[in-house]
């Protein structure tokens, strides 16, 4: 437990000092939503019906821009060779580096995400629904990002590679994370227990796919 505790503050530490994740990931996000709204034109009651679905987009592809980095670095510099070495599992090894992903990227950009898309006129009462929901999802996005930042590990530019195995399984929580913001009392709390049961489903399976991913390129 501790070297894996010590592994997740020094990618928090690296994530930090190196800087291009939340930093590309917000800036992308936030130059979506300003030229949205040019682009689609000044109907404020339009933007504001597509606004839930833009802001979940949007979020989905912000977490993707960064989704690389969960393995490379450590498996171009052989620490990550090292780290199957170690007395850790490669399973948590692998759950602590998408954790990792998840609280310098995914979850500062979940938080902001909601309140953001005030600029596209989103209605006040969707906030909460919409902040809840970006939270759980966000669980799943990168430990789903994982997954392919794995399956893509020793490729350089696998950046757009990881785009296209990941997202047909980002479909269930983009579906489920629209319907918990549809506003429909009836509908949103079953939505936000099934992306609960997804980020859950996640936290377990994700690792393993990805173990086992790097164990195949690191034999």
């Amino acid at each position: 437990m501790t070297a894996l505790l010590s592994l997740l503050r020094r990618d928090l530490i690296l994530a930090t000092r190196q800087g291009g994740g939340v930093g590309t990931a917000l800036g992308f996000f936030l130059t979506v939503l300003v030229l949205l709204p040019i682009g689609i034109g000044p109907d404020q009651v339009t933007l504001q019906r597509l606004a839930p679905g833009i802001v979940w987009i949007t979020l989905l592809l912000s977490v993707l821009l960064s989704s690389d980095r969960i393995f490379q670095q450590d498996f171009e510099d052989g620490s990550l060779e090292i780290m199957t070495m170690g007395s850790a599992p490669l399973e948590l090894v692998a759950l602590t580096k998408a954790i990792a992903h998840w609280l310098s990227t995914s979850l500062p950009l979940s938080i902001v995400a909601p309140f953001l898309g005030l600029l596209l006129n989103v209605r006040t009462d969707v906030i909460w629904p919409l902040l809840v929901s970006t939270m759980l999802g966000s669980i799943a996005l990168s430990m789903i990002a994982s997954i392919g930042a794995s399956l893509t590990v020793n490729l350089r530019r696998g950046g757009l590679l990881i785009s296209i195995l990941v997202l047909p399984l980002y479909v269930p929580v983009l579906v489920f994370g629209m319907s918990a913001t549809s506003g429909m009392a009836d509908i949103v709390a079953p939505s936000l227990l099934i992306l609960s049961a997804i980020a859950l489903a996640s936290l377990v399976l994700a690792p393993i796919a990805s173990a086992a991913a790097l164990r195949a390129y690191l034999k």
